[in-house]
């Protein structure tokens, strides 16, 4: 007998409203997890040449004016910087292919900023002289991490710390960095418990998404002294999935506002910690993680490896145990011949049995236990529905075996040193 229960128009709609509400939060959720204000994107490298940190403070008859003329000053200033050879102003400027704003105020007749002059490497070359080709790293993927007030950022969310490395200019570094948006998946993916992790399949499948051969971990420590105050920074450098420590420093900005001032400087001392460590043999990818063997862990691979030793140690004491052997003052004696053992030992002999089913391998054993003479038995292989081959210690010749085995009803064939039976 059936039962047809109805609910009131005003619960089903209720209940409607509920799942809508229940499948819009969800997807709010998975939104949250990869969308929202994430993401840094990195400055094309180049080649080029960077002067950062030049501070120029010009008064003219207007702002423009004053900025115009201190962005000159800014270029003379950073020639002089890398110890350019006495040119005309107007050479100098055309030499640059950019003016980066580091910092800046600009009054009605005042301009004062910290700059940075960027000069065309193929032109100014000449008067500077050609650096011989430097050797480049393997591409290393970039984490950086921030940690300040209890916690630890990598992309979960845009971070000054982030911002330093998007904005370095690094085509004339040794080092070829790998350097992520931080933007979609990435915040999932790439976060500070990551550089815990110790599995190098994990890592592996990381660093093959970004196209990198190892991980580089610049870690920023912030303490915030009290509000409006000094921005204290410890700063680690550390490499690889086993974090390697590489070296550390420290910096202090006079207030928040230099903070980015203060990472920019922490850019250039890792950049400088990680070429000297790629200068003596340390910065290298690590071996573990050109996993072979199917991209087996290298614990498990090892293990792997140990149990094909021990199968190789086995086959080679099997085929000890079929040549003949002579009388010895053991009980074993490990020799398929056609006379008998010495009296009192037993002898080793091979035995082939057709298992189509389980139950026939059950019969099987019971039958060969049974037999005069037998001892013991040894599985060397199980195959159910094939051939499974056994060890049969026996006290006395292969003859005299096959000879037992046909009175327990198996039917016997021998080859060389060893027995077929079947039922």
């Amino acid at each position: 007998m059936r039962h047809h229960f109805s609910l009131p128009r005003s619960k089903r709609l209720a209940i409607i409203a509920a799942g809508i509400a229940m499948t819009g939060g969800a997807g709010w959720l998975a939104y949250a997890q990869v969308g929202g204000e994430r993401g840094i994107a990195p400055i094309a490298s180049s080649t080029d040449i960077e002067v950062s940190g030049i501070e120029v403070d010009v008064k003219a008859d207007s702002g423009l004016e004053a900025r115009e003329e201190a962005w000159r000053e800014a270029q003379v200033k950073a020639w002089e910087k890398i110890d350019g050879p006495s040119l005309p102003d107007s050479q100098i400027e055309s030499m640059v292919s950019a003016i980066v704003i580091e910092r800046e105020r600009l009054g009605p007749k005042r301009y004062v900023a910290t700059l940075g002059v960027v000069f065309d490497r193929a032109r100014a070359a000449r008067y500077l002289g050609a650096e011989g080709r430097s050797r480049r790293s393997a591409p290393m993927l970039l984490l950086p991490v921030t940690m300040s007030g209890g916690t630890a950022l990598v992309y979960e969310q845009r971070n000054p710390w982030q911002r330093a490395w998007a904005s370095y200019q690094a085509g004339a570094s040794q080092i070829n960095y790998v350097r992520p948006s931080g933007a979609g998946g990435d915040s999932l993916l790439l976060t500070y418990g990551q550089t815990g992790r110790r599995s190098r399949v994990w890592w592996r499948d990381i660093l093959d998404d970004f196209g990198a051969a190892d991980v580089l971990i610049p870690i920023a420590e912030l303490h915030y002294t009290f509000p409006g105050g000094p921005v204290e920074g410890r700063f680690t450098a550390r490499h690889g999935p086993d974090s390697q420590y590489l070296g550390s420093f420290t910096l202090t900005a006079e207030n928040p506002e230099k903070l980015p001032e203060m990472l920019g400087q922490a850019v250039q001392r890792f950049d400088a910690i990680f070429t000297e460590a790629l200068g003596d043999g340390t910065l290298r990818p690590d071996p573990t993680l050109n996993v072979r063997m199917g991209d087996l862990d290298p614990a498990i691979a090892r293990l792997v490896e140990l149990g094909r030793r021990l199968k190789a140690q086995d086959a080679a004491a099997a085929e000890r145990a079929a040549m003949p052997t002579s009388e010895s003052d053991g009980t074993i004696t490990a020799a398929p011949i056609d006379r008998p053992p010495p009296e009192g030992s037993v002898a080793l002999y091979t035995v082939q049995v057709t298992t189509p089913d389980a139950p026939s391998f059950d019969d099987a054993m019971a039958g060969i236990r049974g037999g005069q003479g037998v001892r013991a038995i040894g599985v060397r292989s199980t195959a159910i529905g094939g051939t499974t081959v056994l060890t049969v210690s026996y006290a006395g010749s292969i003859t005299q075996l096959a000879d037992a085995l046909r009175q327990r009803g198996f039917n016997v064939r021998r080859g060389d040193n060893a027995l077929l039976i079947s039922r």
